[in-house]
């Protein structure tokens, strides 16, 4: 830090201050944790102390903008030179962030959803004991008004502040930044619908008076004052930044080739068969649901198959799907994304089901049970995407062929697989990696595949082979 910055750092004479508002809207489930070890439910979401609301720290705000920024400007993994949000934990000496975030409140009282998660034992196929858990999420479209308020000195780097505002506000108007937990198995996605920015320049008499009667209680836009689409528009300024992240995105298209049940963790009626298949709230409508969890977990559970296979050689495995060592409590991040799917134009049918008993052969007594699964049509497409951050060959050649494990069907989604459930149908997908694009087109049924390049996804087949090989 230079010697003038710590002459000024507490007498700073800020010129100009930028109030900008936002409405956030969650288009997937989302939990922010409270910590809470004495509830009902094992993660239960964050609650405003006096009315009944979710509560979006604003710390969690600006943790998500900053990470986001240094992952745009500096790639994946690099460590953070941004001047918008301050000096780092480490560093003693680092500067506050001109950049002050509020806690934001739902706008309506909390609506949830509840959903259980398992660890499934990759070996036995069968849910490891004490292993259930269950989370609150937020219903998707829960809104929420932020506020930001950026304040610039005679010191400043105004040109680069702005800069970096408007690409870490971006990320959150485009829904590239995910918030809460559980991020890269599908929750968390969001946008900002419309943004109001307030300007004042301190220097001039009027300005100043203008800002301190400006409502700063009020936390949702303000009547009368233009909205924009873009923060850009709004803040008057067009960048043009590179971004530095590097990732593979994969992003296929099925169709349901046999029935398909997730369990719910809880019915939405009383009357509910005993087995019904999950859902969940979009634009107000109950929607069939891939969840993110349920195909990871089977990506995982093949890619470890695949890999034994070929040689037992589990460190790839850990480093797309991250890990959890118990005993020496290190943990890695995923960096493979996997979105909830939404699957449309399904048909929900209850089917009656009834053990039997293995020495006799007949009917056990009162083990009848009834399952509603969701059946396809010709209308029926669930669209299934994923991301891969930093992806290098072999990896790419992993995913390759779990993709192809499931365009076959050979790879099964979801519960009861073994009376046929599960099974999915590959119609087209699309790969993207840095500048290059391949393409996957089912022509018709029984047909030969159309693929785009096969020679140059075979290599990252062969490079897979040669990685996980002596």
């Amino acid at each position: 830090m230079s010697c003038d910055r710590i002459n000024i750092r507490n007498q700073r004479q800020i010129i100009e201050r930028i109030i900008i508002k936002g409405i956030l809207i969650l288009d997937t489930p989302t939990c922010f944790g409270s910590g809470d070890n004495d509830s009902d439910v094992d993660i239960e979401i964050l609650r405003d102390s006096i009315e009944d609301k979710a509560l979006f720290m604003g710390s969690s705000i600006a943790g998500s903008l900053r990470n986001y920024l240094r992952e745009h400007n500096n790639g994946y993994g690099v460590t953070d030179d941004s001047l918008l949000f301050g000096g780092q934990r480490s560093d003693d000496d680092g500067e506050q962030s001109p950049l002050i975030v509020n806690d934001a409140l739902s706008n309506d009282v909390i609506s949830l959803e509840l959903r259980d998660g398992v660890k499934i034992n990759s070996i036995t196929k069968t849910a490891d004991d004490g292993a259930k858990y269950d989370l609150e999420f937020l219903e998707a479209g829960t809104q929420f008004n932020l506020s930001f308020e950026l304040l610039i000195d005679e010191k400043s780097d105004r040109e680069q502040l702005i800069r970096e505002l408007i690409i870490s506000l971006q990320g959150l108007e485009a829904g590239k930044i995910r918030l809460g937990i559980k991020k890269t198995r599908g929750f968390g996605r969001c946008h900002v619908e419309k943004w109001q920015v307030c300007q004042f320049d301190l220097r001039d008499y009027k300005q100043r008076i203008k800002w301190l009667n400006f409502p700063h209680w009020e936390t949702g836009l303000l009547e009368g004052s233009p909205t924009h689409g873009n923060i850009g528009d709004a803040l008057g300024v067009t960048i043009a930044e590179e971004d530095k992240r590097q990732h593979l995105t994969i992003q296929a298209t099925f169709t349901l080739a046999s029935p398909l049940l997730i369990r719910a963790g809880q019915a939405s009626t009383d009357k509910a068969p005993d087995v019904v298949h999950l859902k969940s709230q979009r634009n107000g409508e109950a929607k069939a649901i891939l969840s993110g969890t349920s195909l990871t977990g089977v990506l995982r559970h093949r890619a470890e198959r695949i890999v034994n296979t070929i040689q037992k050689h589990t460190n790839i495995i850990n480093e797309i799907f991250g890990f959890v060592d118990e005993n020496t409590k290190k943990a890695r991040a995923s960096r493979l994304v996997v979105d909830e799917v939404e699957i449309n134009d399904a048909t929900d049918l209850v089917q009656n089901r009834i053990a039997i008993d293995r020495f006799t052969g007949g009917a056990l007594d009162g083990a009848l049970f009834n399952e509603q699964p969701i059946f396809g049509n010709d209308q029926t497409k669930l669209t299934i995407t994923l991301q891969l951050r930093n992806p290098i060959e072999s990896e790419i050649g992993l995913l390759l062929l779990l993709l192809k494990d499931l365009w076959t069907g050979d790879l099964t989604v979801g519960g009861t697989s073994s009376i046929g459930r599960g099974r999915l149908k590959g119609e087209n997908a699309t790969i993207q990696y840095g500048d290059k694009n391949w393409t996957i087109v089912q022509n018709s049924n029984n047909k030969d595949l159309t693929i785009a390049r096969p020679e140059e996804l075979q290599k990252f087949v062969a490079a897979l082979h040669q990685e996980v090989t002596p």
